[in-house]
């Protein structure tokens, strides 16, 4: 009675079924006053339908929620906001064409006599909501599009604050973030607690679950699988309470073998970013890149492939294996000048991938199949006299299924009503099944379980022993470590160190991210 008399929220026997699915099953979930509750679990374990029910945006079939001691039951997530149920979701819940101000202060806008907006007054108050979370830089007038996702993530951390919520809950928030904005919104969560806010935190980085929560709970398969004190629970417990089983390896390392280059950059440049990057890229190398929001490192893939202008520089492919350079006489060749003509479609003919950051607006078509989005770059094979053959598609489709672990009803099912871990899946599925040699991956295990993870891990080892060239950028340090053969360092829209992985040490890498060592290229 005591521990129940403490609690903020308090979920009991929570189920929720979709047609024959059942996505929770008698699920129990507490938050205490100024507590950090952690909810983990693989992809597809229920987090989602767990918080949607919370916020309102979804019915429970059965079970009961009470909200600081009184029966909650929001129709609606308006409902939810307004009884102090914040929600920070992982795939940014914002209107892009609005301003900062105007995502900020929607739903909660400040009139005159009822009618005429306070822009001044709403204006002031966001400024602060941004001192807060150390960003005075961000412009209240700023359209959200014209923002960097980190900076996003941050807009998103502002509203949330703006509403006085009792309860914040944050899903994935930190996937998007620098380290230093990372320490920023662990400060803020501080903070929070401090006021007696209850949070409940949902991440795949359980070193930052370690680090900010007080209790969590795990989910898995829809159901309450444990829950415990974070100090006195050793993290494989808690990996092993997710996936179901033992993860002897987290970072799994196949034998390949690293032979000549396949890409060559030299001096590229875009407009803005990024300002001056040479590399090269080896067949069967995964070569890491690692930096700060800002560092370029997105907008240098994002030239690459065709999807921004480079305004200065080459990008030289070497097919086969040989490197003689653009005018060598042997086996490379040209695919890209500063004339800033080549596109998307070109590099995917010329053996080029692209896996990018933001999944939801660039990575999938989200309102289309598993099928439509995993054939979607290489639809030739599929087709008889101008006729597809959707059973050869449904075919190829299945088998991406199961080879990489996709949690969904079946190939026809669209892709906007996956989780995100399983929409990164069809994401890498269809750039496999594509046959890039050179792939590009901007943070390809973002917003996927500890499980999965693994298996991703895994399967780029494969292709690199399969002699892929892969260029994998990342700000999760651990795995650059895990699983590159090199790590790159990018500042300022610059490349500044290049090192094989074991010369270099987390503290030298971020020496070299905030531009404490020189800024040399080496």
């Amino acid at each position: 009675m005591g521990e129940t008399a403490r609690n903020l929220l308090e979920m009991r026997g929570i189920s929720k079924s979709f047609g024959s699915t059942k996505a929770l099953d008698r699920v129990d979930f507490s938050v205490q006053r100024g507590e950090v509750h952690a909810l983990v679990g693989e992809n597809g374990a229920g987090k989602s339908t767990l918080m949607k029910i919370l916020s309102g945006a979804l019915e429970p079939d059965a079970g009961t929620i009470d909200l600081d001691g009184r029966a909650y039951r929001p129709a609606s997530p308006i409902e939810g906001r307004r009884a102090g149920v914040a929600m920070i979701y992982q795939e940014l819940n914002l209107a892009p064409q609005l301003t900062v101000e105007a995502n900020v202060m929607l739903g909660i806008e400040e009139k005159r006599f009822g009618v005429w907006l306070e822009r001044g007054r709403m204006k002031d108050r966001v400024r602060q909501t941004l001192d807060r979370l150390e960003h005075p830089e961000i412009d209240p007038d700023t359209r959200v599009i014209d923002l960097g996702v980190g900076a996003q993530q941050i807009v998103e951390v502002a509203r949330a604050l703006m509403s006085d919520a009792r309860l914040v809950v944050m899903d994935e928030p930190t996937s998007s973030l620098s380290r230093q904005d990372t320490q920023q919104l662990f400060q803020v969560i501080t903070s929070l607690k401090e006021r007696g806010v209850g949070v409940i935190y949902i991440s795949h980085f359980l070193e930052e679950v370690r680090r900010v929560a007080d209790r969590f709970t795990v989910l898995r398969d829809g159901k309450t699988v444990g829950s415990g004190t974070v100090a006195d629970s050793p993290t494989e417990k808690i990996i092993h309470m997710m996936v179901g089983r033992q993860l002897d390896q987290m970072f799994p390392r196949i034998p390949h073998d690293v032979g000549a280059p396949v890409l060559e950059l030299r001096k590229i440049r875009g407009d803005p970013l990024p300002l001056s990057v040479d590399l090269n890229l080896r067949r069967g190398e995964i070569l890491g890149v690692a930096g700060l929001v800002g560092a370029g490192r997105t907008e240098t893939v994002r030239g690459v492939f065709g999807l921004d202008r480079l305004v200065g520089g080459t990008v030289t492919s070497m097919r086969n294996t040989g490197f003689r350079g653009p005018n060598g006489g042997g086996t490379g060749s040209v695919v890209k000048r500063c004339d800033g003509g080549a596109t998307p479609w070109e590099r995917i003919c010329q053996g080029f991938g692209l896996l990018s950051e933001d999944r939801k607006e660039e990575g999938l078509a989200q309102n289309l199949s598993l099928a439509d989005n995993v054939t979607l770059s290489r639809l030739h094979g599929y087709a008889h006299y101008g006729v597809l053959c959707l059973s050869s598609i449904k075919t190829a489709c299945d088998e991406w299924i199961t080879r990489l672990g996709i949690r969904a009803r079946g190939w026809d099912q669209s892709v906007d009503g996956l989780s995100g871990g399983n929409q990164q899946k069809v994401a890498l599925a269809r750039l496999l099944h594509q046959g890039a040699d050179i792939m590009l991956l901007d943070e390809p295990t973002r917003g996927i379980d500890v499980g999965s993870k693994v298996a991703v891990y895994e399967l780029i080892g494969e292709l690199a022993k399969q002699g892929k060239a892969i260029l994998y950028i990342s700000s999760y340090l651990p795995e650059l470590f895990g699983i590159a053969d090199r790590i790159a360092v990018m500042h300022r829209g610059r490349l500044v160190a290049v090192k094989n992985t074991e010369e270099w040490t987390e503290e030298s890498i971020m020496a070299f991210c905030v531009g404490e060592d020189g800024g040399e290229n080496r």
